[in-house]
């Protein structure tokens, strides 16, 4: 993977397994699946795919690790895996894929604003960087608010040509009820953004001393598998739930676990130190066109005027957020004046979640 192209086509195929994440979760979750045990067994399948990965590559590093460091990455498995996937799943259970990725593509709005008071991240409102994103931040917050609350008419778009009878089945039986609670899952999903936020600036400080991505990102997912194993038994008490057959709850927790958080993570990686954490990020709304797309030809989604507005808005508002900085960047460093990003490179290439998991992803 040495060409030109190589990072992009990468982050293509990143976006393309993200994609792939919220189809399964919600074609699993729609069979019947609980989206606290799907949550569970991506985070225990994550620790075994990467332990040998850490033990390989950065044994050694173990002895670094200190009672403090721990403790934030305790933190960071609370609110970095355990609460943001737990919000975004059970978001994306009573909304859409779509509307999950969409929404999702408000957290670097959300985390320059959280960053601002930890002197993480600057307004400097008064040039043309520190404008861009303030108003890409307000764009980005208003495209998440009209997809929440305005639904409007009805998009009419020709029939998908992919006949998928299991993906009609399931759906067919999980939407009854499931409608009158899309607020609920945007707004769920939303705070999934803002759980993820709060697990960037934490991160950040732990990287500074912890810089080893395998190694944190194992312990992580560790943590968080042991955290969400509680909380699925307090809230699902029965032995049946917990059985995976061979149908596509098997197929979502292999595929979230490996594909989600394992290969996603490694590319992602890859491609951070080839091309840097804005170059990655430039590819997040790909996500948001991919998914409607499969959403539509798989799922049968309807596309609604709320929706396709508010996913313009956030898409835009984002693109703003982004210039913004790296106009911001290049200034700086014309200026020879140091500068944090909003999302450091140590921060990032020690996360097992990419910036999507989504949920998509991330994991999302």
């Amino acid at each position: 993977m040495g060409g030109d192209y190589a990072p992009a086509l990468a982050m293509m195929a990143v976006q393309v397994g993200f994609a792939g994440l919220n189809i399964v979760s919600k074609l699993a979750m729609d069979s019947g699946m609980s989206p606290f045990v799907m949550i569970t067994y991506r985070n225990i399948v994550a620790t075994v795919f990467l332990a040998p990965l850490a033990f390989f590559l950065e044994r050694k590093t173990i002895r670094e690790l200190k009672g403090k460091t721990l403790f934030q990455l305790f933190l960071c498995s609370i609110f970095g895996a355990t609460l943001n996937q737990i919000l975004y799943f059970v978001g994306l259970k009573y909304s859409s894929p779509t509307i999950a990725c969409a929404l999702s593509n408000i957290l670097p709005a959300i985390t320059f604003v959280m960053a601002v008071p930890f002197r993480m991240e600057t307004v400097r409102i008064k040039t043309v960087s520190g404008q861009a994103k303030v108003w890409g931040t307000v764009l980005c917050v208003g495209g998440s608010t009209l997809m929440t609350f305005y639904k409007g008419s009805l998009i009419k778009l020709w029939g998908p040509h992919i006949h998928w009878r299991y993906a009609s089945a399931a759906a067919t039986s999980a939407s009854t009820g499931s409608s009158h609670h899309m607020v609920l899952g945007a707004v769920l999903v939303i705070a999934s953004c803002f759980a993820w936020a709060i697990w960037f600036i934490i991160q950040a400080k732990m990287c500074r001393s912890f810089a080893s991505p395998y190694t944190s990102s194992t312990l992580l997912c560790f943590m968080a598998g042991m955290q969400c194993l509680v909380i699925s038994f307090a809230v699902e008490r029965k032995w049946s739930v917990w059985v995976l057959g061979w149908d596509i709850r098997l197929v979502a927790v292999l595929y979230i676990g490996v594909v989600g958080s394992g290969l996603a993570f490694a590319l992602m990686s890859w491609c951070i130190q080839r091309r840097g954490p804005l170059f990655v990020s430039m590819f997040s709304p790909l996500l948001l066109v991919i998914v409607a797309i499969l959403g539509w030809g798989i799922l049968d989604e309807k596309l609604f005027l709320g929706s396709a507005v508010g996913s313009a808005l956030i898409v835009g508002g984002l693109y703003l957020v982004l210039w913004g900085k790296g106009r911001e960047m290049d200034a700086n460093a014309n200026a020879m004046v140091p500068m944090v990003p909003m999302v450091p490179d140590e921060f990032i290439t020690s996360t097992a979640l990419p910036v999507f998991f989504s949920p998509t992803d991330q994991d999302h």
